[in-house]
């Protein structure tokens, strides 16, 4: 993860230098040469993507690669690097939050062990309908957590009500439910122990007004006050990412260009399958 780039680019071997100095640990060194089970513990994962992404930026803003964006998102995690892209926050800052996210996220699934599955070929409603009957029948309940593309949605909760809504949706007409391999509920109401305690540090960390609109994971529509961004981030661990709405929303703001800037490029063919006309185009 970023190991190319930072051979052949200087601001991006500097910029996991500088996460390697706020974290007291070599992330780089582990983004670059594993183990890979070690850097896919949630624990090192969400600095890493968040640097990684955050250097990818910062390679093509220099370089001129790409236009100045009319707007910024980022998908779940990925909102903490669109923040930090739009001037809202401090890189430093920015790996100190996901650096805690991703613990208190990691002590939360360990405490309850939670389940996530990719549902394939079903409406939104139709299983939000699935996930209020398996909740009625299990406690932890289930939610849609990500509202990813027309018919390709994911559910997170407690593990039964998950395998109770994954039957269900099967049942309803879904062509397929993948489970996921994770035991950490994210944007479910499992996270709602931790949510205080991430609010209080997203408190504590300074927030700039953003200098780009951010269309925010809860709402799908743009923010840019300090105030708003604190309360998105504190709420949009146990929201559903709206991501379907946000990209109709920037559609219908007039923007035809999308560039995904990070480790993948999931969301590229996500926002093709929502507008199909729209131009993407992945650097990472």
């Amino acid at each position: 993860m970023g190991r190319e780039q930072a051979q052949h680019r200087p601001i991006v071997k500097g910029i996991f230098a500088r996460a390697d100095a706020v974290l007291s640990y070599p992330l780089s060194h582990l983004c670059w040469h594993g183990p890979e089970a070690e850097l896919n513990d949630t624990l090192h994962a969400q600095p890493a993507i968040f640097t990684h992404s955050v250097a990818i930026h910062e390679m093509v803003r220099l370089s001129g690669e790409i236009e100045a964006p009319a707007f910024v998102a980022g998908h779940s995690l990925g909102e903490l690097s669109a923040l930090c892209a739009a001037g809202a926050l401090a890189f430093e800052d920015g790996v100190k939050l996901t650096r805690e996210r991703g613990r208190l996220m990691k002590e939360a699934g360990e405490r309850t062990p939670g389940g996530m599955a990719a549902v394939i070929g079903l409406d939104a409603n139709a299983l939000r309908a699935v996930c209020q009957e398996a909740s009625q029948q299990h406690a932890p309940g289930v939610v849609v957590a990500n509202d990813n593309a027309p018919g390709q949605i994911v559910i997170s909760g407690g593990k039964m009500a998950v395998e109770a809504a994954s039957a269900l949706a099967k049942a309803r007409g879904a062509k397929r439910v993948v489970p996921l391999n994770v035991s950490v509920a994210s944007h479910s109401p499992l996270m709602a122990e931790i949510a205080d305690e991430f609010a209080r540090l997203v408190e504590r960390t300074p927030i700039a007004p953003a200098a780009v609109p951010v269309v925010a994971n809860t709402s799908a529509r743009p923010i840019t006050h300090p105030d708003d961004i604190r309360a998105e981030l504190a709420a949009q661990l146990t929201a559903p990412v709206r991501w379907v709405e946000s990209v109709r929303f920037l559609r219908d703001q007039g923007v035809t260009r999308f560039v995904e800037l990070g480790p993948k490029d999931v969301l590229c063919g996500l926002i093709r399958r929502i507008a199909a006309e729209a131009e993407t185009r992945a650097i990472g």
